[in-house]
């Protein structure tokens, strides 16, 4: 072939080449074509309930919770990024926008934070708790003895340029006047006298940010058949020093048949205590007798609870006051948690696990060990043993992984515990541990960011290292139950005596050399991306689906 025509084909097939990187570009950008990140993560749910046993009374007092948890909503995403409205306006693209309504805001949740809109950078650890220009520094000179409150905001002031204290129900006044208005309404039509009572106290502590009355009140609650968790709760968003709780709500309808199979447990957990693998001084708080176990359907999640990847169950109240003289309520969220298991959970053993095992990934064990989980939540130390105040401000940012890491290892411990007393019978213990591992391949795909997922993390070396479980050449994972048994135990050891001594240090250094994935562990996670497997759910949601409108 002469030289000329060499150049003109080579430069025609330039030109088609370059044609189809272009249409290649485009096609990122086409309708039917998703980004890496987007909504391929989640799985779409129509959240709903049977609420035909309702009175009509019953109904329109529903009507009133959505306002108000609609109002938390809105609050947590001013704690979050900004006003809602405000940042959704700067958004152009659709496909965008709706993945930022599922992230409250441009930081991808399950990704490490990045930020997937154009224009932002990284997240602010401390969200907008704090001023972006405050440093640790400062705010450890700061001296004032509500800096560390749930339920204050820390501004700069606008005179003296100096760090100040802002309550919530002062920040967010408008919000919560509004909301603890509508609480007092739907009090009215409350037909359960503990429901109306502690709807009313509530709305109170939404104006006081008092919330003690309020948290004993909600755990008086007996037969009462909706439910609502409402207000600043959690502090997981703050990722500067975890003091500061964020808002949200739940709206659920209470599965009495399922509660009633969960109430037995309750009583064992002061004997449970005893049987912790630490030495007395670690064990020396009595978990609340009066701690009960629920099973409910949720039919609405608003701000911090249903920002990304979303939560199945709870344990309830936070305060530790409350939770050494009352106890704590432990809500499971069926239908939730339901959705996961059968749209992620299932998907996942289907890859990871080994095929002889497969037969033990039930739901009643993924319900008992998320149930098992919340009660390890009350259990342990919540004031340190050597003076250095509540393990969460010790702690301080590490807490809320270390925290989810003890529920976790010790819900697997309480399992254990009540089969071989021959009080838990309803699955067989393999079940649960086999599906427990599965459930770290769940979690730990919600990433560095999420306590639940460097939990996870953790907890996947630690096993690693005891030979818990083994791997096959063809990539799917066995446990060996005894040795699985034996490293949960030595586990759950350590993070009750890390929290009890309230170590920092130790926290922090352990996290950050093993709170990571490792390249062989992201290969096998990567496997299941590549089938299009959900990390998570997201909901079809509100009044209308659950037939209110």
């Amino acid at each position: 072939m002469n030289k000329p025509l060499l150049i003109v084909l080579s430069l025609i097939l330039s030109i088609s080449l370059s044609s189809c990187e272009q249409q290649g570009k485009k096609s990122d950008k086409d309708e039917t074509t998703e980004k890496p990140y987007q909504m391929r993560k989640y799985a779409k749910v129509k959240l709903t309930a049977d609420i035909k046993h309702l009175s009509d009374n019953q109904k329109n007092m529903l009507k009133l919770l959505f306002e108000a948890a609609k109002l938390m909503d809105e609050i947590f995403w001013i704690e979050n990024v900004e006003e809602k409205d405000a940042f959704l306006l700067g958004i152009d693209n659709e496909k965008d926008k709706q993945y930022a309504l599922i992230n409250y805001g441009p930081w991808d949740e399950l990704n490490n934070l990045e930020p997937f809109i154009k224009g932002y950078g990284a997240k602010p650890a401390g969200a907008q708790f704090y001023p972006l220009n405050m440093t640790v520094e400062e705010f450890e000179k700061f001296e004032d003895p509500n800096k560390t409150s749930l339920y204050t905001l820390i501004r700069r002031n606008n005179k003296t340029g100096k760090l100040e204290t802002v309550w919530y129900h002062e920040g967010f006044k408008e919000r919560t006047q509004k909301a603890a208005s509508l609480l007092e309404q739907a009090s009215e039509m409350a037909e359960d006298q503990g429901f109306k009572n502690y709807l009313n106290l509530r709305a109170q502590a939404l104006l006081t940010d008092d919330y003690y009355a309020s948290d004993m009140a909600w755990l008086d609650m007996k037969d009462n058949l909706i439910d609502m968790v409402v207000g600043p709760i959690e502090n997981y968003t703050d990722g500067l020093f975890g003091y500061k709780a964020a808002h949200e709500a739940f709206i659920l309808i209470k599965d009495v048949e399922w509660s009633n199979k969960l109430a037995k447990y309750a009583k064992y957990l002061p004997e449970l205590q005893k049987e912790l693998p630490v030495d007395q001084a670690y064990k020396n708080e009595v978990p609340g007798s009066d701690a009960q176990l629920n099973a409910y359907d949720v039919i609405y999640y608003a701000g911090d609870c249903n920002m990304a990847g979303k939560t199945i169950a709870i344990n309830l109240p936070n305060d530790e006051r409350v939770q050494l003289e009352k106890g704590t309520r432990k809500l499971q969220l069926k239908n939730a948690m339901q959705a996961k298991f059968d749209k992620i959970l299932v998907p996942i053993s289907e890859v990871l696990i080994s095929e002889d095992q497969r037969k033990h990934i039930t739901f009643d064990a993924f319900f008992s060990n998320t149930m098992f989980h919340e009660v390890a939540h009350g259990m342990g130390i919540k004031n340190t043993i050597n003076g250095n105040g509540p393990v969460r401000k010790a702690l301080k940012e590490k807490y809320s992984a270390i925290e989810e890491g003890k529920a976790d290892i010790l819900g697997l411990f309480l399992v254990t515990k009540l089969n071989e007393m021959g009080v838990f019978t309803e699955t067989d213990l393999m079940d649960n541990y086999v599906t427990f591992m599965a459930g770290i391949f769940r979690s730990v795909r919600f990433g560095a960011s999420s306590a639940h997922g460097m939990a996870n993390m953790l907890r996947f070396k630690y096993f690693l290292e005891e030979g818990a479980f083994t791997r096959s050449e063809e990539g799917t994972y066995s446990i060996d139950f005894e040795k699985m048994k034996e490293a949960s135990n030595e586990l759950t050891k350590r993070i009750l005596v890390l929290q009890g001594d309230g170590n920092y240090t130790e926290a922090k250094e352990w996290i950050e050399a093993d709170g990571n994935i490792s390249p062989q562990l992201q290969k096998d996670l990567d496997r299941v991306n590549a089938l299009g497997i959900p990390s998570d759910i997201y909901f079809e949601q509100g009044p209308s689906v659950v037939g209110l409108n």
